[in-house]
């Protein structure tokens, strides 16, 4: 059975109440036979259809009253949630909608729907949301820099030395409505390199955005989140540098940054199909043909609208830049450390470098530039700075991140005979000269330091003047030794003159006899 559309059933029913056509007119008049406008009209009249009627209703409406066999009340299954459907697709590259189908909505639906239909009412339904309808962007000029890496690799920079060939890695920008592009090719896609790829791309444009829309790579964003992203410390950095601000685009959300994507895909075609069969000895030389040719591709004609990249840039993007400032961003590495260890240290390239001990057990982020290292707090107060280390102590370490005991310890290793020396003739040259004699009846020098700290240390208790009295009275005894001193300076003997008497309070005179822990 043939079913009319809508306009053919209420128009074949409007000249009909008109009382002034045959059949066969009604039929010329609406394209069908007049067999079909006599079953029209008699189905109608079944259901008691009129024209006034059918003016107010809908296609579906009048389809299930004129047409019940086919269009009227069926068997109705349960509607998936599109919505749910949707949003589970949107949220990872690895879903589809088959995948969906058969672990998700089949097991529970054994009756549902069959693949084929499951997709074509998720079409119908993405149609009559709006889902699939695109929002015309026309961007502001000089407003937003987009950034992506091209997908193709290229392996056209040859190894002088090996004769190794290397693949090109393409980071791509393109700014403004006209999309002007730039273009730079480097060894790898590390953080230095995305880095310096925007560094030299600003150079390229002569001005600076307002707005970096990077893609959620993991040298732009360290956790992707749609509304509180954590970005990555060293491009944070360098957008702070060029007071730039860091908007990712959403992730699976290609018409976030479509400016950059259609800019890749003309690219992938009239860059990279030139470069193609050609070989390069540097990137320096392979970036000097790829700036030579995206210069000639920019002075192109649109097809489609007046001018060509280049022009639009000139006419609209670059007068809207803000100027480059005096110094450029200085591009670094940066590495995540999740937990300073207890010795407040932190490891990079063999080396480990001291944080403020206060921070031990909380993360820090190291900046890692050429000549020196830098370390951050997770939310960006630096708290180090160290001249990197190629070679020498793997430790190195600043005295101010030190608690005060671990500085005494240090400072303690670190004098030598020299320094006690110095210090102790400051107090006096008896003090001078017992130092002297501690130092040089050791077999080893440094076996007599401690002793020598004590000394040096004895005039914050007893004063410089008693000090020097005691070191005197302990020389006049023959009795240099550290005891010995503590003695007469507990026992006030270096108030006392020096008697050739010895007793119980006087010190034992060194000899050779004497244990080493009586006069040590």
């Amino acid at each position: 059975m043939r079913c009319l559309d809508f306009m053919k059933i209420t128009e074949i029913l409007r000249l009909k109440e008109m009382n002034l056509f045959t059949y066969r007119d009604i039929a010329k008049s609406v394209g069908c036979s007049k067999t079909t406008v006599g079953d029209v009209l008699s189905r109608c009249r079944e259901c008691g259809l009129t024209y006034a009627n059918a003016a107010g209703m809908t296609q579906d409406e009048i389809n299930q009253l004129v047409y019940p066999e086919s269009f009227g009340p069926k068997q109705v299954k349960e509607e998936p949630d599109w919505e749910h459907i949707h949003a589970r697709l949107q949220s990872s590259r690895k879903i589809n909608l088959q995948y969906i189908w058969e672990n998700e909505y089949r097991p529970d639906h054994p009756d549902g729907y069959s693949y084929s239909r499951f997709c074509a009412k998720y079409t119908d339904w993405k149609n009559a949301t709006g889902k699939k309808v695109v929002l015309p962007q026309e961007r502001e000029p000089g407003k937003e820099l987009f950034i992506d890496w091209i997908g193709d690799k290229l392996p056209c920079v040859v190894d002088y030395d090996t004769g190794e060939v290397r693949e090109a890695h393409f980071f791509v920008t393109t700014l403004g409505d006209g999309s002007y592009p730039f273009v730079e090719a480097f060894p790898d896609e590390t953080q230095l390199n995305w880095n310096q790829g925007h560094i030299d791309a600003l150079e390229w444009y002569g001005g600076l955005p307002r707005i970096f829309v990077p893609d959620n790579c993991k040298t732009a964003v360290v956790h992707t989140n749609l509304y509180d992203p954590e970005l990555n410390h060293a491009y944070r950095e360098l957008a702070r540098h060029y007071e730039i601000a860091i908007i990712p685009a959403r992730i699976i959300k290609p018409k976030d940054k479509a400016s950059v994507e259609s800019g890749v895909g003309w690219l992938e075609t009239w860059l990279l199909e030139w470069l193609k069969d050609k070989l390069y000895f540097s990137f320096e030389a392979l970036n000097h043909d790829i700036r030579e040719r995206v210069i000639e591709l920019s002075k192109r004609n649109f097809k489609h609208r007046e001018g060509s990249r280049e022009s639009i840039f000139l006419a609209l993007d670059k007068p809207c830049l803000r100027p480059l400032p005096a110094e450029p961003f200085e591009s670094f590495l940066t590495k995540m450390v999740t937990r300073v260890p207890n010795n407040y240290h932190i490891e990079y390239d063999g080396f480990y470098y001291s944080v403020p001990y206060k921070y031990y057990s909380q993360p820090a982020v190291m900046h890692i530039f050429a000549k020196k290292i830098e370390v951050y707090t997770k939310d960006g107060e630096r708290i180090a700075i160290h001249q990197r280390h190629f070679s020498g102590r793997r430790y190195v370490t600043d005295s101010e991140h030190m608690p005060e005991n671990h500085k005494a310890v240090v400072a303690f290793k670190s004098f030598d005979g020299k320094y006690y020396r110095t210090k102790a003739a400051l107090i006096g040259p008896s003090t001078g000269a017992f130092v002297k004699t501690l130092l040089e009846k050791a077999d080893f020098e440094e076996q007599a330091y401690k002793s020598c700290m004590a000394v040096i240390n004895f005039p914050k208790t007893y004063g410089d003047a008693r000090v020097e009295n005691a070191c005197a009275k302990a020389i006049s005894l023959n009795s240099v030794s550290y005891t010995t001193l503590k003695n007469i300076l507990k026992n006030g003997q270096d108030t006392q003159p020096a008697t050739t008497n010895t007793d119980a309070e006087t010190p034992t005179p060194y000899h050779e006899n004497l244990r080493v822990g009586e006069w040590e």
